[in-house]
């Protein structure tokens, strides 16, 4: 179903630039980029980066090229530029499991006597465990946007000339649950850092507020097979605002990072407030809204 066409029926009929998947894919390459980016910062509070925690760093920066060089193939032979984008897709999900592990250990006290191994303080401050699994869930929606759905809304993905492997839901609606993960995701990760300051600032309670509307109704318009326009209006309404809660985390942390002068210090962007943190809110909300863009593969 196109549900964007449902909000905006002028739409119906009107082919755009780009189609779902296509925009999908440029997504994940514009993640895997940013994903490196962030990696590399935040790998630099610790004063110098040892050679594991350069592996998402540089993997970020040439998995997003490849995927962008891959779209670009697609246009010639798509054939070769799904097995090259899934290669890529398949190692960014293993960096990211690999990457969770790596924290996880490091949020664990194996010497401290039972029960005082994993505590709630200690993952507040460790390494953010979810974060690295950003990379798997960019690898699990890069994948499904590679294979083409045939037909639309079958839940019947198209691998190769020959092979096909069925879901048991559309697409459309496999999005929408990755989405909710995502939004889930960004909202662990937002309440394990704003806990650090104990949720004194009150603007730190708006993303909470938003990720858990995003992650519930998300998953809720997943889970029904036929939405109505109310139920797609409300979903539309939460994906705005997770975008616009985002653009504004990330003026509010960049505000929170300048001196009292209004000065830049890198050091400060460094180790204040992570300036690109609160860009995932939009982020997720931008995947929401291509979720609901028409499933037909042209």
């Amino acid at each position: 179903m196109y549900h964007l066409a449902t909000l905006i029926p002028v739409l119906r009929g009107r082919r755009l630039p780009l189609t779902r998947d296509q925009m999908m894919l440029l997504m994940a390459a514009i993640n895997l980029l940013f994903l490196g980016l962030d990696t590399y910062l935040a790998h630099l509070i610790s004063g110098t980066i040892v050679p594991r925690e350069q592996i998402p760093v540089y993997f970020g920066a040439i998995a997003g090229v490849i995927l962008l060089v891959a779209g670009l193939i697609a246009l010639r032979n798509r054939p070769l530029a799904v097995w090259l984008a899934t290669l890529v897709l398949l190692s960014s999900t293993a960096v990211g499991l690999l990457g969770a592990y790596f924290h996880l250990v490091r949020a664990v006290l194996p010497t401290a006597p039972v029960g005082q191994r994993v505590n709630m303080n200690l993952l507040i401050w460790a390494p953010p465990i979810v974060a690295p699994l950003t990379f798997a869930l960019v690898g699990l929606w890069g994948l499904s946007a590679a294979w083409v759905e045939d037909p639309a809304d079958s839940g019947v993905l198209r691998i190769g000339q020959r092979r096909r492997l069925r879901l048991p839901y559309s697409k459309t609606r496999a999005y929408l649950f990755m989405v909710s993960l995502g939004t889930l995701a960004t909202l662990l990760s937002s309440v394990l850092d704003h806990a650090r300051a104990e949720f004194k600032n009150p603007w730190v309670w708006i993303p909470l507020v938003a990720g858990i509307l995003g992650t519930v109704i998300t998953a809720g318009l997943g889970a029904i097979d036929h939405p109505t326009k109310a139920d797609l209006s409300i979903y539309l309404g939460t994906m705005l605002l997770m975008i616009m809660v985002g653009l504004v985390g990330a003026v509010l942390h960049v505000q929170f990072d300048l001196t009292a002068q209004q000065t830049i210090v890198a050091e400060r962007f460094l180790r204040g407030a992570p300036f690109l943190a609160p860009l995932l809110f939009a982020n997720m909300g931008t995947l929401g809204l291509i979720a609901l863009m028409d499933p037909v593969e042209k």
